[in-house]
């Protein structure tokens, strides 16, 4: 063009360039023109479609559906002798057939969910070399058709209709566990359809609706699981886990008996309705114990300058061996001489179930959270000062008990708001002139809350049936009854820093049996507790009865 732009008049150099240009850019159809670094045809009248390049479009759109094929040909060598049920017996015959290798490996004696096909799948060391190739492969085709589309999009940006591009789909690993799983569970009659892990049946294509093969049993560690699956039927519980009963091919959770023949912990009474009965000291919460103390005798004054020890018990197992006791609240009666400068101050220990003292637990009067004494000023003796001393644990701290120690010391009452801690006196310094000691008097010393049915002989048949059971439903049900006793008696352990084993002071002293016992019956439940499906673990309980 230079050379003929030096021989042409200046005039007419412009207009030969840009027809020379249209010439060889819109091949004569049309002028070319160029605007913000965009530059397009304007078509002439008799080709109005000289922007789009018919030809070379069709020659990307021929390009773009080989590279669709190719990818589609790697993809389906991957599991081309998967298309055949999975239950057919083949030979393996060249490396395209791992895949189907792989499927012939999986387990079909329980269900497989697509976290379990994606272990095995993990472990599968020559599938994982196949599949990193069938990687490589489709991406290089996948980045060739990449590059056609783009070129398409260029080429079409002016033509009147977009060409209809199909780009391949990528298939990551989740799309060929899918497919396993639809092999496995929807590939009857050489149909395959799709599986659905949701509602565990499978979508088969409308004009072959039975695509639907045998789906076995879920074997897993819920409880609606099964342990097995059937031998003869997969589709239905063999076996279930402990815990659990097979019902109808189906493992369900076993509910332990009623404990009421046993022992009976339901019954209940409101807080409101246990305050308002100890105010009124009414007998009919009242559990009648015997007292014993050899330091202080009920209605007589005692000198109050040593501590005083006294018990209410029941001696269950000779009086009331079918019944065991919840407290729920103290109450005791006591005076002292007019004028007395000492005021009581008792402390409690609970013996839950019998044994020796040092078997009890401490009641944390006055801690935080803690119930506290309420006194009540009686005006009916004119020579001494008389006060109820009442205690309700109420329902979030009754416990059981068979003894109740109370220890009964004394102290200076004062005013003064300086004086952090109490200063007790054992003995009273009896040569301070400025002191009146005194005499105190107990009146009344009253235990309330409620009995319970107690069957000792029944929990020790059902001890028995641990290790020689009638059948196996019957030792999994004395299992279970023990736990539910065990759990629900622990409970109920008072408030401590840590809780309580009650359930084993119930076996020691209600039931009469050795150390030894008590701790193999104690290592049986907690092994079979552990078998539980979703077992939780078992809380750290401090031992109270040796």
């Amino acid at each position: 063009l230079p050379g003929l732009q030096d021989v042409l008049p200046e005039f007419l150099r412009g207009r030969f360039v840009e027809a020379a240009l249209s010439y060889v850019a819109c091949n004569s159809e049309g002028e070319l023109l160029c605007r913000n670094n965009d530059c397009w045809c304007h078509c002439s009248p008799r080709f109005p479609q000289c922007n789009c390049p018919f030809a070379d479009i069709k020659v990307m759109e021929e390009n773009l559906e080989k590279s669709n094929q190719a990818w589609s040909s790697l993809n389906h060598e991957f599991m081309e002798s998967a298309g055949r049920s999975s239950r057919q017996t083949h030979t393996l015959t060249s490396v395209d057939d791992e895949f189907k290798a792989f499927l012939k490996r999986l387990p079909t004696d329980r269900f497989l969910n697509v976290s379990i096909i994606a272990k095995f799948w993990s472990a599968d060391l020559v599938l994982q070399k196949r599949y990193t190739q069938l990687e490589s492969s489709t991406s290089l085709v996948l980045g060739k058709a990449q590059k056609i589309v783009r070129k398409l999009f260029t080429l079409s940006k002016r033509c009147p209709k977009q060409p209809d591009i199909h780009l391949p789909r990528e298939r990551p690993v989740s799309f060929w566990l899918a497919k396993a799983q639809s092999l496995l569970y929807c590939n009857e009659h050489g149909v395959l359809g799709f599986f659905s892990e949701e509602v565990r049946s499978c979508v088969c294509p409308m004009e072959h609706p039975t695509c639907q093969g045998v789906i076995p049993c879920i074997v897993g560690t819920s409880t609606s699981s099964c342990s097995s699956c059937a031998t003869d039927n997969v589709t239905r519980c063999g076996a279930c886990h402990h815990g659990n009963i097979l019902h109808l091919g189906s493992c369900r959770p076993s509910v332990a008996p009623s404990l009421d023949h046993y022992l009976n912990l339901d019954v209940d009474i409101p807080d409101v309705e246990v305050k308002y009965l100890l105010q009124r000291l009414d007998s009919r919460i009242e559990v009648h114990a015997i007292y014993i103390s050899n330091d202080v005798r009920l209605g007589s004054w005692f000198n109050p300058a040593w501590r005083k020890r006294m018990l209410l018990t029941l001696k269950s197992n000779k009086n009331k061996s079918n019944l065991i006791h919840m407290l729920m609240g103290i109450s005791f009666q006591i005076c002292s001489t007019k004028n007395s400068t000492l005021e009581p101050v008792p402390a409690i220990y609970v013996n839950p179930f019998g044994g020796s003292h040092s078997e009890s637990w401490f009641m944390p009067v006055n801690q935080p959270e803690f119930s506290n004494w309420e006194r009540t000023r009686l005006d009916t003796v004119a020579t001494a000062q008389c006060y109820n001393w009442t205690l309700s644990l109420g329902s979030q701290w009754k416990s059981f008990f068979e003894t109740v120690h109370i220890y009964l010391r004394s102290r200076i009452i004062t005013d003064d708001p300086t004086v952090n801690e109490t200063l007790f006196y054992e003995p009273l310094d009896l040569d301070d002139q400025t002191s009146n000691l005194g005499y105190m008097k107990i009146n009344t010393l009253k235990v309330f809350g409620y009995s319970m049915h107690f069957d000792p002989e029944g929990i020790k048949d059902l001890i028995l049936q641990l290790d020689y059971p009638y059948t196996q439903g019957t030792q999994d049900a004395a299992f279970q009854m023990l736990l539910e006793m065990r759990d629900r008696i622990n409970r109920l352990s008072p408030p401590a820093p840590q809780p309580l084993d009650l359930f084993s002071c119930l076996l020691r002293h209600r039931l009469k049996l050795s150390a030894g016992e008590v701790a193999r019956i104690k290592d049986s439940l907690q092994m079979f507790n552990s078998k539980l499906p979703n077992a939780s673990p078992e809380p750290e309980l401090a031992q109270l009865c040796s």
